[in-house]
């Protein structure tokens, strides 16, 4: 039955890029005549033509981080996995891939301006630091959930290897991760300084990345610290990483976590199709698991993120890759085919729980282990049918290990968008501006850490998937402002908006309706609620400064250039 479903999944995502993908295009009239802001300004910096394939793996690594993985597992574990399934095809194709590729191609028309500053353009400039702040809340909860989250896979045990008092799974992982980005940060040295041909640092770094897995499970009892600990260093990591240039680390990690990105994959199919594994799991539990968000309706949608739909991308879009597109027809593989491509990583992270039995989803210390424990170990059983059982405790290692790349992937760029948002909104540049920057975007992870439980991430997960694709249905809204001023069909874009927008403000407002009910203080529940009614406050203003938009009457001209 596995390999019927993953062989639909497959079908369904071709038909979704071969079919509706390129009917999606065809709306917006890609025309490779037309000059694209690379080749317009072409400044050898961030302005770069890059054939569409390199271009496809650094984008692809930029938005393939933790949010696909943590978010099946954990919807899965809650609500079974055929929901779960059913919501990533459905919401990749129509919904997720749509936005993608809409926020990259309005970019490229509007000279690769950021989503915040085409908001400004169409909707007004105080809709535009609204969004910014928008975004900056939204960042925050990435950051906060994606700490938690890692920290746990640092100090998890693995069931398979309880009785091993010689090895330590979660000090293993770390000792790799860090290695890891030791290894990035002395390669980003050799480009800047020695300048070697890029096959022969390929040869060199490559595998000296995935040898990194097998030194952490030498020496795994070096990093061995408390949950909290953990969440210290990891953030202490994102404001040194946040100010560092990004060749001397963001764009050498980046190279090299695609390859362990393609890496997890191909080993993911290989297990699908070549394990002979049976599903173990519920493929329903319940409309309603309990708590403050086990309801099905809206919080599986939420939970899972960026699996199926994630506004993160649409700032990766804006941000940098359209920066780089060589010709407008190079949009449609990038932003609607990558989206395509982490909708199949979302798929094989929940394979990764529909096959696991409920005890391996427990720890030595009898508490759920992390989605990205949950990750690791399936990915590292995958692993094993290539280099065998003898190997688990590498196999583990390494799956453990390629999901915190993808966290950092996404802290380091988390931080850095945090901190220009703050940078744009005081109006102070240079290193100054970058440190009061970074130390505003950092002061709220910061205590949420110290007043949250450790395995808190569940709470912070919920918020930052709703916030996440609530500001996906605010990027379709522009876009579908732009889309109409132009007088172009805008269905393809505002009902996708529509149904994200009503999910996620349902969602937000159950959050501030529990956390207000299950608050004693000035605690974390409180500080969520603060932060949800906030983002609600933010959206329905931006909402309506579009809704009046769309009631004014345009005749196209002032469009005219973008399409």
């Amino acid at each position: 039955m596995l390999t019927l479903l993953a062989i639909g999944v497959i079908v369904w995502l071709v038909f979704g890029y071969f079919g509706y993908g390129r009917w999606i295009a065809g709306q917006f009239r890609l025309d490779d005549r037309r000059e694209t802001p690379a080749n317009v300004v072409n400044d050898g910096e961030d302005f770069v033509p890059t054939r569409p394939f390199y271009l496809f793996g650094q984008h692809f690594s930029a938005i393939a981080a933790a949010g696909p993985i943590a978010g099946p597992i954990i919807a899965c574990l809650a609500f079974g996995w055929l929901p779960c399934l059913v919501w990533i095809a459905l919401g990749v194709v129509l919904i997720g891939a749509v936005h993608d590729f809409s926020a990259l191609t309005s970019s490229v028309r509007h000279g690769a301006q950021s989503i915040a500053e085409i908001t400004r353009d169409k909707l007004g400039g105080k809709a535009g630091r609204a969004l910014m702040a928008f975004i900056w809340i939204a960042l925050v909860y990435v950051c906060v959930a994606f700490t938690d989250i890692t920290a746990g896979t640092f100090v998890a045990g693995d069931e398979a290897l309880v009785g091993e008092t010689s090895f330590d799974p979660g000090g293993a992982v770390a000792m790799a991760s860090l290695l890891y980005l030791g290894l990035s940060v002395l390669l980003g040295l050799v480009e800047r300084y020695l300048k070697p041909p890029l096959w022969l640092s390929t040869v060199i770094f490559v595998p000296a990345t995935f040898a990194l897995a097998y030194v952490g499970t030498m020496y795994s009892h070096v990093l061995v610290f408390s949950h909290q600990t953990w969440a210290v260093l990891i953030v202490l990591y994102c404001i040194v990483a946040s100010l560092m240039p990004v060749w001397s680390l963001l764009q050498p990690r980046g190279y090299l976590g695609g390859f362990v990105l393609y890496s997890a994959i191909a080993v993911g199919v290989i297990g699908i199709f070549f394990g002979g594994y049976e599903i173990r799991q519920p493929a329903f539990r319940s409309f309603d698991v309990g708590g403050m968000t086990g309801m099905l309706f809206p919080f599986l949608f939420v939970t899972i993120a960026c699996g199926a739909c994630s506004g993160f991308h649409g700032l990766v879009c804006s941000g940098t890759t359209s920066k780089q597109i060589d010709k407008e027809s190079h949009t449609k593989p990038i932003g609607y085919g990558g989206m395509l491509a982490e909708g199949f990583v979302a798929f094989i992270a929940l394979v990764v729980v529909m096959i696991a039995s409920g005890d391996s989803l427990v720890g030595p210390d009898g508490r759920n282990l992390s989605a990205g424990k949950i990750y690791g170990n399936g990915i590292g059983e995958f692993l094993t049918i290539l280099i065998g059982k003898e190997n688990l405790k590498f196999a583990v290692t390494f799956g453990a290990m390629a999901f915190s790349t993808f966290v950092f992937d996404t802290l380091d760029v988390t931080m850095r968008l945090g901190r220009y948002l703050i940078q744009e909104l005081i109006g102070i540049p240079g290193r100054m501006g970058a440190l009061i920057g970074t130390l505003v975007t950092v002061a709220l992870p910061l205590a949420l850490i110290f007043l949250a439980k450790p395995g808190s991430y569940v709470e912070f997960w919920t918020l930052f998937g709703a916030s996440n694709q609530l500001l996906a249905a605010l990027t379709l809204l522009s876009i579908s402002v732009w889309l109409y001023k132009a007088r172009r069909r805008i269905a393809f874009t505002l009902i996708p908006m529509l149904f994200v927008l009503v999910i996620t403000l349902w969602a937000l407002g159950s959050i501030v309706y529990g956390n207000i009910q299950a608050t004693t203080g000035f605690d974390i529940k409180l500080i969520n609620a603060l932060m949800s009614a906030a983002l609600i406050c933010l959206a329905i203003f931006l909402v309506v400064t579009g809704l009046l938009q769309l009631r004014r009457r345009s005749d196209g001209s002032e469009n005219a250039d973008q399409f």
